[in-house]
């Protein structure tokens, strides 16, 4: 059996759907699942905006620490719960 890679993410849920409609997104770095159309659409744009910084630097999501990740995730527009 071949041995898994393990690769970093980013995982955007969205909750607030209410026409059962289930959205998924997969692309680099990143997986979508759920939302409205809107919510779905915004985690979208933020995902590919967080892609393009990580190409700006020439990294993966895997290079980047905690500090980069929440530096690119402002730039973005990402939001932080504390």
């Amino acid at each position: 059996m071949a041995d898994k890679i393990n690769k970093s993410f980013l995982l955007g849920l969205g909750f607030d759907s209410k026409d059962g409609h289930l959205r998924v997104t997969r692309g680099d770095n990143f997986r979508l699942y759920g939302g409205s159309e809107e919510t779905h659409e915004a985690m979208q744009e933020k995902a590919i905006k967080f892609n393009e910084q990580l190409n700006k630097k020439g990294k993966t999501l895997d290079e980047i620490g905690k500090n980069e990740f929440f530096e690119i995730a402002d730039k973005v527009g990402l939001k932080r719960f504390k």
